[in-house]
């Protein structure tokens, strides 16, 4: 399991407004290069969104379902990548003081990732949360910059 944490300065509400925001998917997560609602509001669980990963000339699609949803406190997702399987990708929101303790939990369910598994995918996988857990970061952040300026 590739597991990650990131101190984010806002409270649980403010991080949960931009993972709760269908529309930010792209703005956060690492990999995507579009994605749009498909079906369900998001993140009512069964909600899911559809994502298009460029990997080269090639471009793939897949879809990312809503498996747990508890406002302001976690997120479970299943990202459904066809022929390459699933991964279960889990955030839990800790009230930190004012701000929010932000842990992303992955690992894969089915296809070739979960078969194959293993230490190195999980080094791979942490360098994508560092950049993700960065990115959500900024999105929390600049959102709130935005208010106290505006206020």
């Amino acid at each position: 399991m590739a597991i990650r944490h990131r101190l984010v300065r806002g409270a649980p509400q403010d991080v949960w407004a931009v993972l709760a925001d269908g529309t930010r998917y792209g703005e956060w997560v690492v990999g995507p290069s579009s994605s749009r609602r498909k079906d369900g509001h998001w993140p009512e669980v069964g909600s899911s969104l559809e994502y298009t990963v460029l990997l080269g000339p090639l471009e793939l699609t897949g879809r990312t379902v809503v498996r747990i949803c508890r406002p302001s406190e976690q997120l479970e997702l299943e990202a459904l990548s066809g022929w390459l399987g699933s991964a279960r990708i889990a955030f839990e929101l800790r009230p930190w003081g004012e701000d929010t303790l932000v842990i992303v939990d992955e690992h894969p369910l089915r296809g070739p990732g979960g078969l194959l598994h293993n230490a190195a995918l999980d080094a791979l996988l942490q360098l994508r949360h560092r950049s993700m857990l960065g990115r959500l970061a900024e999105a929390v952040e600049s959102h709130g910059a935005r208010k106290s300026e505006e206020g």
